[in-house]
């Protein structure tokens, strides 16, 4: 009996750079390389799962730490509604993101050709081609970009291709959704004056706008302003589970319209109804909405924004290296060869294509020619 076929995963979001950060130490990179049984994600589980390739956030924690990027503390669910850190001054910023985009650019250096820092989806497409893991520098929350947006134009040239202008917390482009459930995600303010110029600078160097952290007025914001596919990527259906973090079926409908993509969330916090942090969470949930989602942006339109390294998840994937039991989930629910190919990688190329304005927008070579 032949075994099932591995689907390579090309995933809209992930921690990793953070995780490594905190840990220190020159050896990180090595750590990232050949694995330590910690975190989620490395290089081994990603061999492991499939794990392709993904957006590589940088997250500038908060100075006490007392609160993560999905709203996990030590001493509350996120459910009850964390209190918010203030926003992190400039310089301070500027040095985390030296930090983490230094210690992805070092991995690359030294993984020996088996990590790439792709910058247009041609260098994605011969990663999955090759086996060589295809990493997009992603920054989520915009703390460390000036006002003048200097500092973009470097992040760009380093290989920055996506940005987030907040993180939950304000900062000076915009606000960002609390962690409650349940909670509407229209929370207060959208985008500031500058937030809007943000959105215009990053249109005019092609690099794509993630929503999923912004409320829902931030949202609209974007939607108003941007000539880009609307693009949220790590959230989940607002339907399913009534997390401020989620997005409503009118905010999907805007993303059908754009073109744009969601990317399901494997955080327990934004799967289940009642917004708790617990691993006993069944994979199923993820399935359940990918399928509402499909169902409001459609088969073009839906992708995974897993949140390894900065969320707990179902025991039922537990790291990248379980992500093709969540595969199998969904065949046994139905899910054809062809649509699981769109939501496991095809759909984010295509959109990183059209975002970046990549002449081959993302077309691939036929699924025979592929390495995972």
């Amino acid at each position: 009996m032949t075994s099932p076929r591995r689907v390579p995963i090309f995933d809209g979001h992930n921690d990793v750079l953070l995780r490594l950060y905190r840990r220190g130490g020159t050896d990180a990179p090595r750590a990232f390389l050949e694995g330590e049984a910690k975190g989620q994600l490395d290089l081994p589980m990603a061999r492991q799962g499939g794990f392709a390739g993904g957006l590589f956030a940088i997250f500038v924690p908060s100075t006490d730490g007392a609160i993560g990027p999905n709203g996990e503390t030590s001493s509350q669910n996120v459910s009850s509604g964390a209190l918010l850190p203030p926003a992190v001054e400039l310089t301070r910023a500027q040095r985390a993101v030296f930090s983490m985009v230094s210690l992805l650019l070092r991995i690359e250096r030294e993984s020996q050709g088996r990590v790439r820092v792709c910058r247009d989806v041609n260098d994605i497409q011969q990663g999955l081609e090759n086996g060589v893991l295809a990493a997009v520098l992603h920054i989520e929350g915009a703390e460390a970009i000036d006002p003048n947006f200097e500092l973009l134009d470097v992040l760009y040239e380093a290989g920055l291709r996506s940005l987030g202008p907040v993180w939950s917390r304000s900062n000076a482009f915009g606000h960002g959704v609390p962690f409650r459930c349940p909670s509407s995600p229209d929370t207060g303010p959208g985008l500031t004056d500058l937030g809007k110029e943000l959105i215009g600078a990053c249109n005019r160097l092609r690099i794509l706008i993630d929503l999923s952290h912004l409320n829902e007025r931030g949202f609209w914001d974007v939607a108003a302003i941007s000539d880009a596919p609307l693009v949220a990527t790590h959230s989940n259906a607002h339907a399913l589970s009534p997390h401020s973090r989620n997005l409503t079926d009118k905010q999907l409908a805007a993303i059908r319209e754009t073109g744009g993509i969601v990317g399901v969330n494997f955080a327990t916090s934004f799967l289940r109804p009642d917004g708790r942090q617990d691993a006993d969470t069944p994979t199923e949930l993820v399935v359940e909405h990918l399928d509402h989602i499909l169902k409001h942006v459609g088969e073009d339109g839906v992708g995974f924004g897993s949140d390894f390294d900065g969320a707990k998840i179902p025991a039922g994937i537990g790291n990248a290296a379980g992500l093709q039991n969540l595969v199998e989930v969904m065949r046994t629910r139905g899910f054809g060869e062809t649509l699981i190919e769109k939501i496991c990688f095809r759909n984010w190329l295509r959109v990183l294509g059209q975002t970046w304005g990549d002449s081959r927008r993302g077309v691939l070579t036929p699924m025979a020619t592929i390495n995972c």
